[in-house]
């Protein structure tokens, strides 16, 4: 079946090339001009404007090639002027000229612009950028230029983007809802989410240029992501010639932490060579406590105290070259990893007796965990502009492989209330040698079918396969013995097979997009021991719709609708155990299913920067991590479920607003109400459902030129999530920084959680169960950093581009 859609897209997109090939018989004229900076350098991706004379109306658009060059066609006679604006240039405003019956075909030959930032009659012309922009289809937030963010990582900066929370165990929320797909410069990362939150806490906020918040994705983009998808684009070097920038940052809170980093770049009109390298030294810590009733006659009651210190020593890096083999080709190869090492230690004491107060037995467990996680990655990438009007194909080879290897010693001591042994030291081992390999393949085109109607499509298909080998101990009789209860190796295997197409049609004021995406998913999850098979193999149809209604210039409308999936990771599918002591573990569940959402949005936009969305969801199946009571061994355990529904709906709020010349304020509010329910879990139903509300405030000072400051608040009031009763947190963060050496270099000092109050305090909405969790991470910390820039500035950045690979990594560990 699945055969007969790609060939029907296949079908489209040839029709689509001939279609776009015939439109080029009625041009009724050409306009051509070339884009050069002041030392007569190609000028790529400015973008030019083509307007009337009689009123300056805008008649389209169009950006400049890598070698500088433009084409507008099929321009009606009249009397016309362009516009042509790139960041760091001024704008330009050409000549009035005619196009004539007798004149056809307009040669502008050459259009100079002028850098920014240069002296003009001693005015200094500067553009930065906000910290929160809002774009037609996203928010955007620049982390490049933030004095608070530096020093922190990619995980700490996401804590501090509008809607999205990062909870002490690292999930990720938009809007209240987790189920966020993470994309790195556009591609899909296919990890799990405890191995999406290792890399992004190895990634430094100095690689971060910007974060974009899509809450609603069109059908170009793979159907997972519940609540929306954040894309991380690393920075890109600005500048041409040879050049670059060093890097170096140190942090202090209880533990010390420190960072650099280098980023290269060179480039001529033929090929571009860069690559950039980071390395991260980390220490933190971690309290968590649990006070916990355990039902039964009579009921036991545990008091659980621990403490985990971690090490990690990060090594992320990426080398690339682009060849243009002309004006309207080019090829690429892209390489990127990271080396992590780790070492973790947690001592857990957990008190034990018939009473808070009456304490009758205890047990010591200390645990001593090390980590190695190592991943390349290999990107081949072709682009062709295919004619005149624009059509533009690109395709893209991907293989990562993915090697992880944690070895983990256990020492329990159960102890009596006078400090004698119940029983003999029991001494446990694991390790978990992890192997994942991912390949991807996708063509993507796009063509303007006419002036007002633009059609994208595309294919994709991704292998990838996980390997996980758990080899358990057991210490006895002095001898190290195979424990057969947890000794155990999972594989499981994934197919994807994608094909999209986005239809775009503008009218006078309104722009209404419709796409449809087919994803074919085949799974074998395989439990080798005890030789349990879980196949699944399933089509899906993912619709999305668009509609951007302009009711006047200071007022825009928008509505969108997309049907979503969210497959299960790969480590939640793993059935393993891993023990924290007897009474407290986790699991996996390779019986997961896909969760399905329906995202509705309602969106308003005022004066082009004041924006109100409602949303509306509804989730069948939504996976979800719970804690749940293991009654038989009196222990608490954490698996994932696939609960029946989940529904939100709400409400987000952002203004920005300028309160002096020097001072500006962004506010975002996000209230919204979010419920869970199903007949059956652990033997038990559970309804749950509470109105939650998340307020954001970033403040940015301009105290003199090149000095800043910035002040940043955020409050997240109780939600309920699940099995799970989360309590409110709040917190502040503030930073400077201060442009060196004429803007060469800059130096950046920042606080975190200045008042120390991140905390998390969780007890359980699931029937009967009765605990009380409080967990403290090292988050107070004083940072700064330090950037130097070096080289030319004649030439453009590295061409950014979306690998095959991007989801599918999303779902590792590192």
């Amino acid at each position: 079946m699945k055969k007969h859609y790609f060939l029907a897209l296949t079908i489209l997109i040839i029709l689509s090339i001939k279609t776009s090939k015939a439109q080029e018989k009625t041009i009724q004229g050409i306009i051509n001009g070339t884009v050069l900076d002041e030392i007569q350098k190609p000028v790529e991706y400015a973008t030019i404007g083509l307007f009337k004379t009689t009123d300056s109306s805008l008649v389209k658009t169009t950006l400049s090639n890598p070698d500088g060059k433009f084409q507008f066609i099929t321009v009606k006679t009249g009397s016309y002027f362009v516009k042509v604006n790139m960041m760091g240039f001024a704008t330009h405003r050409g000549k009035m000229f005619t196009l004539s019956d007798d004149k056809l075909i307009i040669d502008l030959a050459t259009i100079n612009i002028r850098a920014e930032g240069k002296t003009l009659k001693t005015v200094s012309i500067t553009a930065v950028k906000p910290l929160i922009e809002r774009k037609t289809d996203k928010l955007v937030m620049n982390v490049e230029n933030s004095s608070v963010l530096i020093g922190s990582t990619a995980l700490e900066v996401l804590q501090k983007a509008p809607g999205v929370t990062v909870d002490q165990n690292d999930r990720i929320s938009m809007q209240g809802k987790q189920g966020v797909l993470i994309l790195i410069d556009g591609k899909q990362t296919y990890m799990s989410s405890a191995d999406v939150a290792n890399l992004l806490r190895s990634m430094q906020s100095e690689q971060i240029e910007s974060i974009e918040l899509i809450t609603n994705p069109s059908s170009k983009y793979d159907a997972s992501g519940n609540s929306g998808i954040i894309n991380i684009k690393t920075k890109k070097n600005k500048n041409g010639g040879t050049n670059g920038s060093l890097t170096a940052s140190a942090s202090q809170s209880k533990n010390f932490r420190g960072n650099t980093g280098i980023n290269l770049n060179h480039r001529t009109a033929k090929l571009n060579v860069f690559g950039n390298y980071n390395y991260g030294n980390y220490r933190n810590s971690s309290l968590l406590d649990i006070d916990r009733i355990a039902n039964g006659t009579p009921n036991t009651y545990f008091m659980q105290i621990g403490e985990t210190t971690r090490k990690r020593e990060n090594n992320n890096f990426k080398a690339g070259i682009d060849y243009f083999i002309d004006s309207k080709n080019t090829i690429g190869f892209l390489a990127n990893g990271y080396l992590n090492t780790g070492n973790e230690f947690t001592t857990n004491n957990t008190l034990i007796g018939r009473s808070f107060n009456q304490v009758d037995s205890s047990l010591m467990a200390n645990s001593n965990q090390k980590d190695n996680f190592k991943n390349l990655s290999y990107n081949l990438n072709f682009k062709s502009i295919l004619d005149s009007t624009g059509a533009e194909i690109s395709a893209d080879l991907d293989y990562s492989r993915y090697n992880g290897k944690e070895i983990a010693n256990y020492e329990n001591d159960y102890l009596f209330a006078n400090g004698t042994r119940i029983r003999p030291l029991n001494l446990i081992r694991n390790s978990t040698p992890t192997q994942i390999d991912i390949k991807a393949i996708k063509v993507d085109y796009n063509v303007s079918l006419s002036k007002t109607i633009k059609l994208e499509a595309g294919l994709k298909s991704s292998w990838v396969k996980t390997d996980n080998d758990l080899q358990a101990e057991e210490f006895i009789n002095s001898v190290w013995k195979n424990d057969v209860r947890r000794s155990n190796q999972f594989i499981y295997d994934e197919n994807v097979n994608a094909a999209y197409t986005n239809i775009n049609k503008q009218f006078k004021n309104t722009s209404v997009q419709v796409g449809l995406r087919v994803e074919q998913t085949n799974s074998t999850g395989n439990l080798i021991t005890t030789n349990d098979i879980v196949k699944r193999s399933y089509l899906d149809f993912f619709p999305t719709f668009f509609v951007q209604q302009t009711l006047s210039k200071n007022n825009q409308l928008g509505f969108s609708y997309s049907r979503r999936i969210d497959r299960p990771s790969y480590d939640a599918l793993n059935p393993f155990v891993y023990y924290l002591d007897q009474y407290t573990y986790n699991k996996g569940n390779p019986f997961l299913k896909p969760q399905y959402t329906h995202n509705f949005e309602v969106s308003y936009t005022l004066m082009q920067k004041y924006l109100l969305s409602i949303n509306y969801s509804h989730v069948n199946d939504v996976i979800t991590q719970v804690l749940l009571p293991d009654e038989k061994q009196k222990a608490l355990y954490q698996t994932n479920a696939n609960l029946a529904t989940n529904i939100s709906y709400g409400a987000n709020l952002n203004v920005p607003i300028k309160l002096a010349k020097w001072w500006e304020m962004n506010n975002n509010l996000n209230v919204f109400y979010l419920s869970f329910e199903t007949p059956n879990l652990g033997g038990q139903s559970l309804k749950t459902g509470k109105t939650s509300m998340q307020f954001k405030m970033q403040n940015s000072f301009t105290i003199v030129k090149g000095f800043t400051a910035e002040l940043s608040g955020n409050y997240e009031s109780p939600l309920d999530y699940g099995t799970l009763s989360i309590g409110s947190r709040y917190f502040m963060d503030m930073g400077i920084s201060k442009s060196l050496l004429n803007n060469k270099a800059s130096l950046k000092l920042a606080m975190s959680d200045v008042f120390n109050t991140i905390e998390q305090n969780i007890t359980s909405a699931y029937p009967g169960l009765k605990y009380d969790l409080y967990q403290k991470n090292d988050t107070q910390m004083g940072r700064v950093s330090f950037t130097y820039r070096f080289g030319k500035n004649e030439i453009k950045p590295a061409r950014r581009r979306s690998t095959g690979t991007e989801d599918e990594q999303g779902r590792i560990k590192n």
